[in-house]
C-alpha cells in the first residue's frame, strides 16, 4: 500500500438510518396516545349522540317536522303544536335553514349529553358574514344516552 493508496471507505448503511428514525416515530406515537388518550378517545364516545342531533337538525332544515318531532320523542306534555312553536317556520327558533353543531359535553351525574347548536335562517352557514350571523341563535338541546330522545336543558 502506498501512500495515495486508502483502505475501501463503505457508507454507513441507510437500513441503520431508516431503523432509527421509524422506532422514533413509533415511540412518539405511544409517548401521545399514553399522555393524551383523550383525543383519540373522545370522537367515538358521543357519536350516536352527536347522530341523532345531526339526524334531527337535517329534519329540521328540511321542513320534515313531523320526522323530527319522532326523533326528539317526546313526554306527553310537549305536544306538536308545542314543538312546532319552538322548531317550526315561525316559531322561536325558526325559520331554521342551517345549523352548526357544537362539541358534545357529559354533564356530570347526567344521564344526557349537552350539545350546543347553532341555528340560521340562512342557507349556508354564515361563517364569515357578522350581518348574517348575527341573526343566528345557540340553542342547547340535551341528548339521553339511554334511548336517545332530545329535550331542552332544565336550566
Amino acid at each position: 500500500m502506498t501512500l495515495f493508496d486508502s483502505p475501501e471507505h463503505h457508507p454507513p448503511s441507510r437500513l441503520r438510518h431508516y431503523t432509527i428514525r421509524a422506532l422514533g416515530v413509533v415511540i412518539t406515537i405511544a409517548l401521545f396516545v399514553a399522555f393524551f388518550p383523550g383525543y383519540l378517545w373522545y370522537p367515538f364516545v358521543y357519536y350516536r349522540e352527536t347522530k341523532t342531533a345531526n339526524r334531527f337538525m337535517h329534519s329540521v332544515v328540511s321542513g320534515n317536522m313531523q320526522q323530527a318531532y319522532q326523533i326528539w320523542k317526546p313526554s306527553p306534555s310537549y305536544s306538536f303544536r308545542d314543538f312546532m312553536d319552538d322548531w317550526g317556520p315561525d316559531g322561536y327558533y325558526g325559520p331554521v335553514r342551517s345549523y352548526r353543531l357544537g362539541r358534545p359535553e357529559h354533564l356530570k351525574n347526567s344521564s344526557a349529553t349537552d350539545i350546543a347548536v347553532d341555528v340560521s335562517p340562512y342557507q349556508p352557514y354564515p361563517d364569515g358574514d357578522p350581518i348574517k350571523l348575527n341573526s343566528s341563535k345557540t340553542v342547547h338541546i340535551w341528548v339521553n344516552f339511554k334511548d336517545q330522545s332530545i329535550t331542552f336543558p332544565p336550566y
